[in-house]
């Protein structure tokens, strides 16, 4: 199993966007030198909150720090850019990491942003699918390319950086449950990111069976996508205890929810019952319908465990980066899940257990010799005459 972080990221806007955005490479940083497979960074351009207007360009710098990791877009918005300028990035991304580059692509999803391009809702969609097809057509031909589209033409275009990893680098993408998402990442295999989300929008599939309808898809188009690539997306916070680690974010927690998503998306989606003040939902109550997991690293590997079994295997689990507590905070989270839980899914500590177990048995057994220097010496010629007759 494989563990990644989604980082939109969400900066308060009262603060210092440098002190910020250092303080997101060094967590980079920091999940790289803990064993973390992954890190993906968003694009926005409104909000404030979400200040990243160019992941690629942060992505090159936070290369230079982080050795081991993969890299890519939580997610490119491909509507609002040239498909040419997208796949020459990211491409040149790929060679600056030495192969470690994911292309990840949405439509949008933060409505300001929207606003800001002026595009109508419904073509962002069929946007995306055509930037993505010609995308795609640049990175693995060895010609010029030409297409004629609805949105963009192109004529004889030609990358003559192709990406580092061959015969492409990696596409990913972000899904809620619709079917049409699901087929879209199937078409080029993707990695697929699926919301944990209990309650699933209507029409939508849940997320434990996200990867299933993937198969599915994907036998009929031919493709192969890899379970290893699939990520189901949640927040996670591990303290020594589980008080301390509510102590530490619950606050926080219904911070962002009331004071930033209310006002970007709206309440609808937060609140089974219509009728309810928005402002009385509770982190506790947000946890568990998103399955965020709050708590220490045995009940992490507890809930992730019954995850697992609800999808029938994970591929692997991607945690949405917050700044709900302190960085030391964060970071000794951050330290317990990789100590403690990411082993359990890896199978790092399996032999490790298994020999403490039977040493444990070996004790239980008297089977351990003492090495005591208050033992009898053996006489040295009694023990050589008893070796020569016992051969």
């Amino acid at each position: 199993m494989k563990f990644s972080f989604f980082s939109m990221p969400l900066h308060l806007p009262n603060e210092n966007p440098a002190l910020a955005f250092k303080r997101d490479i060094d967590l980079i940083k920091t999940a790289d030198d803990l064993g973390y497979d992954g890190f993906f960074v968003g694009e926005h351009h409104t909000a404030a909150w979400e200040n990243i207007p160019s992941p690629e360009l942060f992505l090159s710098k936070a290369s230079a720090y982080a050795k081991r990791i993969q890299l890519g877009s939580s997610l490119v918005s491909l509507p609002f850019h040239h498909p040419f300028n997208v796949a020459e990035r990211f491409a040149f991304l790929d060679h600056l990491t030495e192969g470690r580059a994911v292309l990840g692509v949405g439509p949008c999803s933060l409505p300001p942003d929207v606003k800001l391009y002026g595009i109508p809702p419904q073509e962002l969609n069929p946007m995306m699918r055509e930037s993505l097809e010609i995308i795609d057509l640049l990175l693995k031909s060895d010609e010029p390319i030409s297409y004629s589209g609805k949105y963009w033409n192109i004529k004889d275009m030609f990358i003559q950086l192709k990406s580092f990893q061959q015969p492409r680098l990696p596409y990913a993408t972000a899904s809620v449950g619709s079917e049409r998402s699901i087929e879209f990442a199937s078409m080029y295999d993707m990695h697929l990111w699926s919301l944990a989300l209990e309650n699933t929008p209507p029409n939508s599939i849940h997320w434990s069976k996200q990867w299933q309808k993937a198969q599915e898809i994907s036998e009929k188009l031919g493709t192969n996508p890899l379970k290893d690539d699939w990520r189901v997306v949640t927040y996670v916070h591990l303290a020594e205890t589980s008080k301390q680690a509510w102590d530490e974010v619950e606050k926080a927690i219904e911070r962002d929810i009331h004071e930033y998503f209310y006002v970007i998306t709206g309440t609808e989606g937060w609140l089974l019952d219509k009728e309810r003040d928005p402002y009385s939902l509770t982190a506790k109550e947000i946890v568990k319908s998103r399955n965020w997991i709050i708590g220490t690293p045995d009940e992490a590997i507890k809930k992730i465990k019954e995850m697992d079994e609800k999808a029938e295997g994970l591929g692997g689990l991607m945690f949405t980066t917050h700044e709900w507590t302190s960085q030391n905070s964060i970071n000794n989270s951050l330290e317990l899940f990789a100590r403690y839980v990411m082993p359990e899914f890896k199978g790092h500590t399996k032999s490790i257990k298994k020999a403490w177990e039977l040493t444990k048995e070996d004790r239980k057994n008297n089977k351990i010799p003492s090495l005591s220097s208050k033992d009898k010496i053996p006489n040295t010629e009694e023990h050589k005459s008893n070796l020569f007759l016992n051969r």
